[in-house]
C-alpha cells in the first residue's frame, strides 16, 4: 500500500473511531468514577468488555507467534506515573480520549489537560533517552535493577516463552475474571432496578 493510502485508511478508521467514542461519550475515567461515585456502570461495562476482546485477540496473535509486544521493566517510576495520571484523569474530568474529543467540542478546560499531556510525555521521553534508551542496556535486560528503580517484567509472552505455556491460556485467565466482574455489575443492575420497581 502506497503511503496516500496508509494515510488515508488511517483517516477514515481514526474518523469512525472518533466518531464513535463522541457519540458514545465513552471515558476510562468515567468507568471508574462513575461507577465509584454514582454507582452507574455503563462505561464501565463498555470497558470491560473491551479489554477481554483486546485481551483474547492480543494473547492469540501471541500464541501464534505474530504478535511482538514490547519488552520494557516495570517498577517504581511506573507506579508513581501512573498515580499521577489517574490524579490528573480525575481532576482533569476525562481520560485522554475523552479529552481529545472535548477539545474538538471547544472545551477550554481539556484543551490545557491535552497541552499539559503533551508536555509530560515530552518530559518523559528526555529521561527515558537519557537512562533506558541504547546504549543504556543495562536497564532493559528484564531482571530486577534496583537501581534503575526496575521490578523486572512479566507478561503472556515472557510466561509463555519461560514455562511454554500458551499465551491464550492466560489470556483467558485473565479474561475470565473481566467476566465474573462484569456479571457481577448485571446482577448488581439488577438488583438495583427490581429495588426501585418495588419501591
Amino acid at each position: 500500500m502506497s503511503v496516500v493510502g496508509e494515510c488515508l485508511v488511517a483517516f477514515i478508521f481514526g474518523s469512525v473511531v472518533g466518531l464513535l467514542v463522541q457519540r458514545s461519550r465513552f471515558c476510562n475515567t468515567a468507568a471508574l468514577r462513575d461507577a465509584i461515585l454514582f454507582k452507574t456502570y455503563r462505561n464501565t461495562k463498555a470497558l470491560l468488555v473491551a479489554m477481554m476482546i483486546l485481551t483474547i485477540g492480543f494473547t492469540t496473535f501471541l500464541t501464534i507467534g505474530d504478535g511482538h509486544p514490547m519488552h520494557f521493566d516495570v517498577g517504581l517510576n511506573q507506579i508513581l506515573g501512573l498515580f499521577l495520571f489517574g490524579v490528573g484523569m480525575v481532576l482533569a474530568g476525562a481520560c485522554t480520549v475523552s479529552t481529545w474529543v472535548k477539545t474538538g467540542e471547544g472545551n477550554v478546560g481539556a484543551l490545557w489537560a491535552l497541552l499539559f499531556t503533551f508536555i509530560g510525555m515530552f518530559l518523559f521521553s528526555l529521561l527515558w533517552s537519557y537512562n533506558y534508551w541504547p546504549p543504556a542496556p543495562s536497564a532493559m535486560t528484564g531482571e530486577p535493577n534496583l537501581q534503575a528503580l526496575q521490578l523486572g517484567y512479566s507478561n503472556a509472552a515472557t510466561l509463555q516463552e519461560k514455562y511454554g505455556i500458551p499465551a491464550i491460556v492466560f489470556g483467558l485467565g485473565q479474561t475470565l475474571v473481566l467476566f465474573v466482574i462484569y456479571r457481577a455489575i448485571l446482577r448488581k443492575e439488577r438488583g438495583q432496578s427490581s429495588g426501585a420497581a418495588s419501591n
